[in-house]
């Protein structure tokens, strides 16, 4: 099933908007726990409290790597759309249901290609 192409559009359009929220999100949390680790021991680690400001860094570190790794692979996407293979499977050159891309704006495989990986 093809979509129009505003449809397409706005598909990316979205996903690149929520991934930049989040992305800013991500970089307020992460100034913060820079800020509390300037005044805190360097030995956070025996902390009775909860979990450490290392745990809560690395966990927004790979948080916010995943969402420019999503960023970098919505940019693909942007490209395909401009040179006219979005929604075409890389492997097969099958159509990639609608269903999927409003699910994955990124996907560049269809359901079946994508399972057999």
């Amino acid at each position: 099933m093809s979509a129009p192409d505003d449809d397409l559009d706005a598909l990316i359009a979205e996903a690149l908007h929520d991934v930049r929220q989040r992305l800013a999100a991500l970089q307020e949390r992460l100034d913060v726990i820079r800020a509390a680790r300037a005044g805190a021991n360097d030995d956070d680690e025996h902390d009775p409290e909860g979990s450490t400001l290392s745990t809560e860094w690395s966990r927004a570190e790979g948080q916010r790597a995943d969402a420019e790794k999503e960023l970098a692979d919505l940019d693909v996407a942007l490209e395909r759309r401009r040179a006219g293979s979005y929604g075409i499977c890389v492997s097969c050159g099958q159509p990639i249901p609608i269903e999927r891309l409003r699910l994955r704006p990124a996907a560049v495989l269809c359901v079946p290609c994508a399972s057999r990986l």
